[in-house]
């Protein structure tokens, strides 16, 4: 006799193709429901309004500005303008840039973000690894020092398609792309460029003329101690003095939070100090090299400057992308950081397009790459900036020093610069984060140490593809190789779990129950059949007609395609015959859908679809005639009744 639960699967609930397709479409593309703020009953100027702060964040948040929090944003705006000064300065130097450029860049591109931007903490700048990453890629086709122009109107054409680039990403929301880059892969691909960054920074530090142009890190280390004549002890001390006073202003932070105003502006504090010094002791007659002339004034227009020859534009796209996607995924990495820190939410797909469009604009404006970079957002944030008005007060800031001091910064000394960014730099080696991937995963560790040591070893672009190409490949062999577990019943309740992470659980004599987590496909169809099979034969034994029922869980089955279907109507067909009773619970919505148009339907009918594994496992019970129906075995083997 057969026992039929109360509660059954909905099987008259039938979607049409339009609607199957919106709700896929909506979930992959617009999770984040952008138009609710267009939708019900509204006026046609509240409408408008909330589309007009959907595009543009700032029509939030300025209606409600007041003196209060414009005295916080004014705090941390004049301190993220002091960091930004040395910082424009140095990281232009990694990308082989005029020193002005890299001030360029802190004033055009903060404007646009304060405008577009959703983040309160972010604060706009170069980041260091997309310099350097910019410098090998473009520095590859054009030589900076040979064709110093062309080189400079190069990286603006590719600020000009990583904007593109960014934006195209945040328009048609594909923001997801982004989540390729795993955390694993960063903090490899941030370390090894570190190391590499550090390396380059000998030049400075021990006063050399030249560098390797490799930044791999064999060629660099012959490079520097071929040239052991060159090196200058004048610079060399001064440089280790001013890698120990910024390590200590760290040090004092770490251990005094409040004070981090103190490392904040230890950087400028360097390069005043520094410059005061070699223009008193006349540094370039005694090895200590200076940054140079610096000319005054806003940034001049780079429109015309960007090049479109096909002989170029590969490299330009090439360097676009790669240097955006970086930036991309280091930029929404510490937006979403910060965000969390503020118990605040940040749009990624706006972030993208404001990222984009900052860079479209930068190059049009004699800037390189900015991104939100993850030394200055943090000191914006301790700060205790209240929007994005901060990013605004440092433009102001950065107007004042292009258009009166950028001359002053010309006695700046190299070493102080090479010092500063590898402080910098060793905030980006992440080893105790290292430590703690290879405890968790000793996969991801391989995919982190991937990514470190092609960056050190071989060249940055190649390190990290071979990073992501690793997790590519890792991802798949996930959806080729899905898990499977058999099931048993906690006791006293009707919760089933997996009898090997419970090995108290208890099973029934006939019955097996077996659980897929993950879609099933035409990569898995088969090996899941097989897998599904085997679980079959090592239950029964040498006893081919122990096993009477087998229920399968898809209740972790998000979605089934054609091969994954008529995988399931062949296995049932198999069980059939050896007059074994297939049993499926908890399908979802999608993978219902399918099955009632499919023959699987025929296959195991209607009354073998249940809604919980519990209602399977009761029915089936109840049909075990010649089995106790309350004797069960144990997870060691042992028969109880319960």
């Amino acid at each position: 006799m057969e026992t039929r639960p109360t509660h059954e699967v909905n099987f008259d609930l039938r979607r049409s193709f339009g609607s199957n397709l919106k709700s896929g479409f909506k979930e992959t593309f617009f999770p984040d429901d952008p138009f609710r703020r267009i939708t019900g009953k509204m006026s046609v100027s509240r409408r408008t309004r909330n589309v007009l702060e959907y595009l543009f964040p700032i029509v939030q948040w300025l209606p409600n500005y007041d003196l209060k929090k414009f005295r916080y944003d004014l705090l941390a705006g004049v301190t993220i303008a002091s960091l930004a000064v040395p910082q424009g300065i140095s990281y232009a130097r990694l990308a082989h840039l005029p020193p002005i450029v890299g001030l360029y860049a802190s004033f055009i591109p903060p404007l646009i973000y304060t405008i577009l931007g959703s983040s309160k903490s972010v604060a706009v700048g170069t980041v260091a690894t997309a310099s350097i990453l910019l410098a090998s890629i473009v520095g590859e086709k054009v030589s900076p020092v040979d064709s110093p122009q062309l080189y400079l109107h190069l990286v603006f054409t590719s600020a000009f398609f990583s904007g593109i680039f960014e934006t195209a990403l945040g328009f048609f929301r594909l923001g997801m792309l982004v989540d390729f880059l795993s955390r694993s892969t960063i903090i490899g691909f941030m370390g090894g460029t570190a190391i590499i960054i550090i390396l380059q920074q000998l030049k400075g530090i021990l006063g050399l003329k030249h560098l390797s142009a490799n930044t791999d890190v064999i060629s660099v280390l012959h490079s520097v101690f071929t040239q052991t004549n060159q090196w200058t002890w004048q610079s060399a001390v001064l440089g280790i003095f001013f890698i120990c006073f910024l390590l200590l202003t760290r040090f004092l932070k770490n251990k005094k939070p409040k004070l981090f105003w103190v490392s904040a502006m230890s950087p400028l504090a360097v390069v005043i100090f520094g410059g005061l010094f070699a223009y008193l002791v006349n540094g370039d007659d005694h090895g200590i090299e200076t940054v140079g002339p610096l000319k005054k004034g806003l940034n001049p227009l780079s429109i015309g400057d960007l090049i479109f020859n096909s002989q170029y534009l590969m490299t330009a796209i090439k360097a676009g992308i790669m240097t955006g996607f970086i930036a991309l995924a280091e930029g929404i990495a510490v937006g979403r950081s910060l965000a969390m820190l503020n118990n605040d939410d940040i749009d990624g797909n706006k972030e993208m397009m404001a990222f984009g469009l900052m860079n479209i604009v930068g190059s049009f404006t004699s800037c390189y790459l900015t991104t939100a970079p993850f030394s200055k957002s943090a000191v914006n944030h301790n700060a205790g900036c209240k929007t994005a008005m901060s990013n605004f007060v440092m433009s102001i800031c950065m107007m004042i020093v292009l258009l009166f001091l950028a001359p002053y910064f010309r006695y700046t000394p190299l070493v102080a610069l090479s010092a500063i960014i590898v402080v910098a730099m060793i905030g980006l080696i992440h080893y105790d984060e290292a430590i703690e991937i290879f405890k968790l995963d000793k996969f991801d560790f391989f995919i982190c140490m991937s990514a470190f040591f092609g960056v050190i070893f071989i060249s940055m672009d190649v390190g990290i593809l071979l990073s992501v190409f690793l997790g590519i490949v890792r991802t798949l062999l996930y959806v080729a190789r899905p898990s499977t577990y058999k099931l048993g019943k906690l006791h006293n309740t009707s919760i089933y779990r997996d009898i090997e992470q419970y090995p108290n659980c208890s099973t029934i004599e006939g019955i097996i129950v077996l659980q897929i987590g993950s879609p099933i496909f035409f990569p898995n169809a088969s090996y899941l059949r097989e897998r599904i099979t085997r679980w079959i034969q090592e239950e029964a034994g040498f006893d081919q007609n122990f096993i009477q029922y087998v229920i399968l869980d898809i209740g972790g089955v998000t979605s089934i395609d054609n091969t994954g279907m008529e995988m399931l109507n062949d296995l049932g067909k198999s069980l059939k015959k050896k007059n074994i009773k297939f049993v499926l619970s908890n399908p979802k919505i999608d993978v219902m859908e399918k099955i009632k148009m499919s023959k699987l339907m025929k296959t195991i009918t209607k009354q073998w679809i249940f809604l919980t594994v519990d209602e399977a496992v009761t029915t089936c019970h109840f049909s075990l005639g010649k089995v106790d129906p309350m004797c069960i075995i144990v997870g060691d083997g042992t028969k109880e009744v319960e």
